[in-house]
């Protein structure tokens, strides 16, 4: 059996290849017209494109900025530049039409179907994002049209639950193996997995977000019926999907993949979420939220729940779950859910014996809610881009017992990272701009709390790359770059603390490289040379010593009496990173022996994923684990 996608048929032997183009024309309809004549002269057998209507994907919250989290504000303003008009999709389906190359787009919302509806599509993408969007897979169903789902961002079960409702429905669809991170790390991408989604479904495909060509060609060979990559005219152009795209490639890099394959392949025994993926899900993903204001003791029935992204509440395969519960608490409207709403306990915060100040991360915005529930030493803010343009006092009143700590945004307005030890002059300098405005904010801050006479700044202060890491002898260059930096800071009253970093940190849900900041011979000397103590994320440096072959406590013995601050938070392999407390493998009641004889002063907060959803239920598992360790 075989699935006809135009004059195509997939699963006959014949790889049907999709050229993404998404977002990749940057809102230029002229750029668009030429990724399709390039797609076309490279023998593709599709151009693709997205469609969505963002007040149907997003909460009316998200659109307006309301407290959102700092990725998703990103997202959104990429897509409002981005995206491209109803008309201007159709002049693109019908200039297809003339090139002789399928147009096939993505919908992410039923008003995106209605209107493909009238064009000449022969088959529907499901963005990873929705693989678990029931109701939506529901109305693509109903198109008759063939769907071709990609899976990245979803656990085994919820592609096995996804898949049973289309077969219900008795609908022909190609699921694609997917890692949903922009570019994604090879020893992410798991592709012996293709081989366990073949017993799920029989067509079964691969899209691809790595660098290079060489696991989609390992893919096709694994059986891959299907293949679709992201399609760019320039790499380095502003957006999230260009570092991932394909431009042409070189014959030396068939010998790299030939290693690039045996880095990529995994285990195939379990989909696992990478930490890009994580973060994709939470911006991507979508959530089952309150229709209107819901008071507790409300029994929910449908007119209740919506579905909208973000995905950080409850997902939307808990739909049926969740109907017929009673409502254990006061929501108001686009609220998430969460999973506690399917129970009848609830989390919630106490008193916390602690030897050492102890805070917790919080946003202007939450800030209030935080302090009526707990009273800690200590608040950590951390500052998105768009925080810096509020006034503070909009949410802060009057003088408050507690002492602060601020986290700089590691993304400024215009897709800018801060990277205060760039070779680039005029990065560097619009990091030093970005930073002193940080800076001053938090100056500012002060008259809010004023038992804090110093308050230390958390930052990540750059020294990353983008396709590959540092040659050794590039690194010092880096630091001393960052110091000349430290000076032309004007950091009177306030202590610049830069954060230890895992050897591939994540920015908008891809991976980069990072060089410093990592190794603890090079910390350890920098902070004695430049006078400067650390913020010891010890989830990070955990990454670091499994990728390193590090001893974590020793590293820590050694880092310690450098430390002013600390993120908690637990870690386990290459990438899983700010895992829940007692959930990764950190020995807590040994580190906590070291920071007693080493650092006995420096404050802490718990540094978990997404901790802050549900009224900071994460934070209050992490503290209730971590009470009597440190």
């Amino acid at each position: 059996m075989n699935i006809t996608i135009g004059n195509h048929q997939v699963g006959s032997g014949r790889v049907f290849i999709i050229a993404e183009i998404g977002n990749n024309h940057n809102g230029s309809i002229d750029r668009a017209r030429e990724l399709i004549d390039q797609a076309s002269a490279a023998g593709a057998d599709c151009a693709k494109f997205q469609m969505r209507h963002l007040d149907q994907v997003y909460r009316q919250r998200s659109l307006h900025k309301r407290g959102e989290d700092l990725s998703t504000e990103y997202v959104l303003d990429l897509l409002r530049r981005f995206e491209l008009s109803v008309d201007e999709h159709r002049e693109l389906a019908e200039y297809c039409g003339r090139k002789g190359i399928l147009y096939l787009c993505t919908p992410w919302d039923e008003r995106s179907i209605e209107v493909l509806e009238t064009f000449p599509v022969p088959a529907y993408k499901v963005a990873s994002a929705d693989l678990t969007n029931l109701p939506l897979l529901d109305r693509l169903s109903a198109t008759g049209k063939p769907l071709i789902l990609s899976t990245g961002m979803s656990r085994t079960e919820e592609v096995r639950i996804s898949v049973d409702f289309l077969n219900r429905r008795k609908s022909k669809f190609i699921l694609l193996h997917c890692n949903s991170t922009y570019p994604a790390p090879l020893h992410d991408i798991q592709l012996r997995w293709l081989d366990q989604l073949k017993k799920v479904h029989p067509f079964v495909g691969y899209s691809g977000h790595e660098r290079g060509t060489a696991v989609s060609l390992a893919a096709v060979a694994l059986g891959a019926c299907m293949i679709e990559r992201h399609f760019t005219l320039d790499r380095t152009m502003e957006g999230p999907d260009h570092a991932a795209s394909l431009e042409p490639i070189e014959f030396r890099r068939l010998v790299e993949g030939i290693r690039e394959i045996e880095q990529a392949m995994g285990d195939g025994t379990e989909r696992r979420l990478s930490q890009g993926e994580m973060i994709n899900r939470e911006n991507l993903g979508k959530s089952l939220v309150a229709a209107g204001d819901l008071r507790k003791g409300t029994v929910l029935t449908a007119e209740h729940v919506i579905v909208r992204s973000p995905g950080q509440g409850l997902s939307p395969q808990n739909y049926e779950k969740l109907l017929g519960r009673t409502l254990q608490r006061d929501m108001t409207a686009e609220d998430f859910f969460y999973p506690s709403d399917l129970s009848d306990k609830r989390i919630e915060p106490r008193a916390y014996a602690f030897k050492r100040p102890w805070g917790v991360p919080v946003r202007y915005h939450d800030f209030d809610e935080y302090r009526n529930k707990i009273r800690p030493d200590l608040f950590e803010f951390h500052l998105s881009y768009s925080d810096m343009d509020i006034d503070p006092s909009k949410f802060l009143q009057g003088e408050y017992p507690f002492d602060f700590v601020v986290h700089a945004p590691e993304l400024f307005a215009g897709s800018h990272l801060m990277d205060l030890a760039t070779p680039d002059k005029a990065y560097r300098e619009q990091s030093l701009r970005e930073t002193q405005r940080v800076i001053d904010i938090t100056r500012g801050l002060k008259r809010f709390f004023p038992k804090t006479k110093r308050p230390p700044i958390v930052a990540n202060v750059g020294g990353f790359t983008m396709d590959a890491p540092l040659p050794a002898a590039a690194v010092p260059g880096y630091y001393e770059r960052f110091a000349r930096s430290l000076d032309e800071l004007d950091r009177d009253g306030v202590e610049f603390i830069p954060q230890t970093m895992a050897p591939f940190p994540w920015h908008f849900g891809g991976q980069r490289y990072q060089n410093m900041f990592v190794k603890i011979d090079e910390i350890v000397p920098w902070c004695k040379k430049l006078g400067i103590r650390m913020c010891y994320d010890i989830s990070h440096s955990r990454l670091t010593c499994n990728y390193y072959g590090v001893d974590f406590y020793e590293f820590s013995e050694q880092i310690a009496p450098y430390t002013a601050h600390i993120h908690m938070g637990d870690a386990k392999g290459l990438n899983g990173e700010g895992l829940q407390v007692g959930e990764g493998e950190i020995d807590f009641v040994r580190l906590g022996k070291i920071f007693k004889d080493k650092c006995p002063d420096a404050s802490f907060i718990p540094e978990i994923w997404q901790g802050h959803k549900n009224g900071g239920e994460g934070f209050w598992i992490a503290m209730e684990r971590l009470e009597g360790t440190l």
